[in-house]
Formats: C-alpha cells, sequence, structure tokens
C-alpha cells in the first residue's frame, strides 16, 4: 500500500484528540527525564514530525544535532568552560553543577537555524518562526509517544567553545537544546493562559466576534 492510500484508509485524529494532544504536552525539565528514551523507530517518527513545520520557500532553515552519550564529556567541557568565561570565580561545585546539565535526559539535540546565506526574501523572523514550528511539531510528536520534553537555553549557546564543538559557522544560530525521555517524577505544569490574555479583534474590544 502506497503512502497516500495508507494515510487515507487511516481515520484523521478528531478536534478533541488534537485538543487533548496539546493539552497533554508539558515541559518537563531535563533533571526529571530518564530512560528508556525513543527507540530507533520513535525518534525517526519524532524526527520526521519536523518536515510538517511551514516552510516559505522550502528553505529548510533549522537543523538538530544529536548529542550521544559518548559525547556528552565533551559538552560538559564546554559548559564548564563557558562558565568559567561568564566567571572566573566559579568554584569546582558550580563547575560540576554546569557539567552535569550535558548528562540528563537520554535524547539530547541541538536545535540550530540557518540566518543566511540564501533567499534574501525570506527574513530571519520567518526562518526562526519556522524553526520553532519545526520543534514543536517534534514536541507534540514525543508527547504522543508518552515521552516528557523540554527546550533549555542558556548564556552556554553563545559561547565560542560551543560554536566550535557544534561546528557553527556565522551563519548558524544556535536556538536550545531539546531533551526527550520517559518522565521520572510526574509534576503538574502551571495553568494554560485563557485565550482572551493573547487575542484580539482589530478594531474592537477585548471579546471575539462569532466569525462570519
Amino acid at each position: 500500500m502506497n503512502a497516500v492510500a495508507h494515510a487515507a484508509a487511516e481515520p484523521p485524529a478528531s478536534a478533541r484528540q488534537l485538543a487533548a494532544l496539546m493539552e497533554a504536552r508539558r515541559t518537563v525539565l531535563p533533571r526529571r527525564l530518564g530512560a528508556p528514551g525513543p527507540d530507533r523507530a520513535e525518534f525517526a517518527q519524532i524526527l520526521g514530525a519536523a518536515a510538517s513545520a511551514p516552510d516559505h520557500g522550502g528553505l529548510v532553515p533549522w537543523r538538530f544535532v544529536v548529542v550521544p552519550a559518548p559525547q556528552r564529556g565533551r559538552l560538559a567541557d564546554v559548559f564548564a568552560q563557558a562558565l568559567l568565561q561568564r566567571d572566573d570565580a566559579a568554584t569546582p561545585e558550580q563547575q560540576g553543577q554546569a557539567r552535569e546539565k550535558a548528562f540528563r535526559a537520554p535524547l539530547l539535540m541541538l536545535a540550530i537555524v540557518r540566518m543566511g546565506p540564501g533567499n534574501a526574501e525570506i527574513p530571519a523572523a520567518e526562518r526562526i518562526l519556522s524553526a520553532g514550528c519545526a520543534i514543536q511539531n517534534m514536541l507534540l510528536a514525543a508527547t504522543a509517544l508518552g515521552y516528557g520534553s523540554a527546550l533549555t537555553s542558556g548564556k552556554a549557546l553563545q559561547s565560542d567553545a560551543l560554536r566550535t564543538l557544534f561546528a557553527l559557522d556565522r551563519h548558524d544560530e544556535p536556538l536550545c537544546f531539546v531533551s526527550v525521555g520517559s518522565v521520572t517524577a510526574p509534576k503538574a505544569g502551571p495553568a494554560r493562559p485563557a485565550p482572551s490574555r493573547y487575542t484580539r479583534e482589530l478594531g474592537g474590544g477585548p471579546e471575539l466576534s462569532p466569525c462570519s
């Protein structure tokens, strides 16, 4: 059965199912993400979800670099080095805390957006937005598979050591780390904001009128 026929044979997800999936997605801090992580097939499904992101011009301006277990020590060194560059008085304990962040979560990736060169008609904001959509698709896929996930950033993202480790050139911008794994300590998330907090109608008040 080809892909088109297979897709047509499967019932589409209902609006209620989609809403439940989006509501289920919560940020789970990497220190609460443990083994097992996604297997090879699940990882492929998570990565494949990124391809559905809107992408003006088909630039695919984003990419993800996986940090496997044997390379976590190199990332830990970068985190410690970045801390010392910001604070040369950082204690060994603080350096150890910075290093430890590299060993959390069974699946760890760096999300990178390509700001140029390329089609100059597609502004940086659209490239970053596309990357954000790709990341959100991956987080939702991970949630659907039963995993927790998180996005983390920090000052180390702007360090020369990190750029060197990930072979970034002047057109590459590291956005965040993406962590995925099994939730080891469930915790209730914050309340979701109501749509009225982030939606307005042009020329009207805070209340939205029904679509005609």
